[in-house]
């Protein structure tokens, strides 16, 4: 027991003495590539062995020939060992480099292409994997910045263009009047007054907006019926309705429970109606359906314009989006449709629009109350 407590002892020590100069070694190197560090490891490995065997060889006094085999046989597993290792470290250094280069071509605009099934081992395949998600991501933020961009430099040369026209009708107003060249004042006040009324329309759409865009936006919820909601904004845009010559129809208006801010959602049903109206031909129709389905209540709108292009389906519901001259309101800013989806995203719903035989139909699902 005693003899066997020695060679351990021998082994360990020789052991121990390489294991720390390989440590020391490490931490010298620990700037370098893979490969060398595997390198090291697969040394210190060898080296250890080697050592400890050595040391018990010479406690054990060996003859010089059976020394010089275990030394040789161990040499020999050193030396394959350390190209094993030196062949793996240039496998992960070759793929380390393409996740690098592949990760500089993104960051520098590219696409990230990760390396193919097998090229890599488990861990860089997962590290790749989440890379590509990660610049997919990336790359759909940047394409909705660059969306949303392009729309905010639309709205600000529409609002531009828009502010501009009133504007001049104010000023020129006002100094006719000014210069005692108006010969019905009274006429020139009430024009002045509906100009002060669009652009305060236009300034309190911009506010709106501003506040859902910020998460600013005070919902007040209380319980109330989509009968009584489309009923009240019904009366409410009648009259225009009647003074463009267009029915409006209360198609199918169940009582569906809610639970809503009657004011917001009052203001995303008349945004719809009155775009609906004005885009509607004189003696057509606007229908406006509110029913139970399995995804929760859906009042919809449904007008005569003609339809809307496919390709701008998509983009009916963007900020500044006005479409066709046919589809764009006098002095419109293009921030109606953008607030509905806004008003009717803050209450856990949402906004769509489809193209129906002479028209289009725009639909606000939203949840029932208690869902």
């Amino acid at each position: 027991m005693r003899d066997i407590l020695i060679i351990a002892l021998y082994a360990f020590l020789g052991a121990a003495g390489v294991g720390l100069l390989g440590a020391a070694v490490l931490h010298l190197l620990r700037r370098r590539s893979v490969a060398v560090s595997l390198a090291v490891v697969a040394a210190v490995a060898v080296g250890a062995m080697l050592a400890g065997t050595l040391a018990v060889a010479w406690a054990m006094f060996l003859s010089p020939h059976d020394l010089y085999v275990v030394t040789l046989v161990v040499a020999m597993a050193a030396g394959v060992s350390l190209l094993t290792a030196l062949a793996l470290g240039r496998r992960l250094v070759v793929s380390t480099r393409q996740l690098v280069h592949s990760a500089r071509e993104f960051g520098d605009g590219g696409t990230f292409t990760p390396p193919p099934p097998g090229a890599a081992p488990a861990e860089l395949a997962a590290l790749s994997a989440e890379l590509a998600a990660t610049a997919a991501r990336l790359a759909g933020a940047r394409a909705r910045e660059r969306t949303l961009e392009a729309s905010r430099r639309e709205l600000v040369a529409w609002i531009s263009h828009d502010l501009r026209t009133p504007l001049a009708g104010l000023r020129a107003m006002s100094e006719a009047m000014e210069d005692g060249v108006a010969q019905d004042t009274a006429r020139y006040h009430r024009q002045i007054r509906t100009e002060v009324d669009r652009l305060n329309s236009m300034v309190g759409d911009l506010f709106e907006l501003s506040r859902i865009h910020a998460g600013a936006l005070a919902l007040q919820p209380v319980r109330m019926s989509a009968y009584d909601l489309v009923g009240e904004v019904l009366e409410g845009t009648d009259p225009l309705a009647r003074e463009h010559g267009v029915r409006l129809v209360g198609e199918r208006v169940d009582p569906v429970p809610l639970e809503v801010d009657g004011r917001e959602m009052s203001r995303v049903l008349a945004n719809l109606l009155v775009n609906a109206i004005r885009h509607t031909p004189a003696d057509g129709t606007v229908t406006v359906a509110a029913e139970q389905r399995a995804a929760g209540a859906v009042l919809s709108v449904t007008d005569g314009c003609g339809g809307i292009p496919a390709e701008d389906l998509a983009r009916v519901f963007d900020t500044g989006w006005r479409g066709t001259a046919a589809r764009t309101p006098p002095a419109g800013a293009g921030l109606g449709l953008a607030i509905v989806r806004g008003i009717v995203e803050a209450h856990s719903g949402r906004a769509e629009v489809r193209n129906v035989p002479g028209g289009c139909c725009f639909e606000i699902t939203l949840p029932t109350a208690g869902a």
